[in-house]
């Protein structure tokens, strides 16, 4: 089993930032990838990127892409997600999730799931 547990989210005006964390606990992190996921009210699960093992290989959706940077520290069993020019509709709940092995752009390919954290970007 993998723990998963996000941090960070909150309110933000639009333009601004926001870096969220998600601390793996369990297993041997470096044999995880990683995916950041979103979901709005009313909404379906969206993916917003994923990492490799080592963060030697990133992937971002293009609604996200050039704003939004993710990252892992292995020492430190945590993976990043760092927003920056925030928009309104970047308003969701951020989700972690772990995979063991390759990345993965879809979220049924993932194990294990963080609880969440909000995020709100005001206009």
């Amino acid at each position: 089993q993998v723990q998963l547990v996000e941090s960070g989210g909150g309110l933000v005006q639009a333009g601004g930032s926001l870096r969220l964390s998600c601390v793996a606990s369990g297993r041997t992190f470096s044999n995880y990838a990683m995916g950041w996921f979103r979901q709005a009210p009313g909404k379906e699960r969206d993916i917003v990127g994923t990492i490799n093992w080592n963060g030697g290989s990133t992937y971002y959706a293009d609604s996200v892409k050039g704003r939004f940077t993710i990252s892992r520290d292995n020492a430190k069993n945590t993976v990043y997600l760092q927003m920056n020019s925030l928009k309104p509709e970047d308003t969701a709940v951020y989700y972690c999730a772990a995979r063991y092995g390759d990345t993965y752009w879809y979220s049924g390919g993932y194990d294990y799931w963080g609880q969440g954290t909000q995020v709100t970007v005001s206009s």
